[in-house]
């Protein structure tokens, strides 16, 4: 019997960002929380300005578990740019302007 561990659960995620720079920002905050457990991987990448996140996991409810935790990081990186990002506080005003 194998000690290496079987990952038969996953979830892909595609995030998109109105630009490169706030996908690779974002890559940047998100990817210093590392899986707390074994029974759970995590794979971020930026590619243009789409975050990309793969989980794997050993069950349903590690999946769950983990990826409930992704989103509440995610939703505070995204409150955060919003706040304090000049570039799309900016965006948003012109967007308001325009439409």
């Amino acid at each position: 019997m194998s000690n290496e561990l079987t990952y038969p659960c996953s979830l892909s995620l595609d995030v998109p960002f109105p630009d490169a720079r706030l996908a690779n920002v974002a890559l940047q905050a998100l990817r210093v929380d590392k899986e707390l457990s074994a029974l759970v991987q995590k794979e971020l990448s930026a590619v243009d300005s789409t975050l990309k996140v793969r989980y794997k996991a050993t069950t349903n409810r590690m999946l769950r578990v983990a990826v409930n935790s992704f989103f509440d990081s995610l939703a505070l990186v995204l409150e955060v740019m919003e706040q304090l990002d000049v570039d799309v506080i900016e965006a948003r005003k012109a967007e308001e302007e325009t439409g």
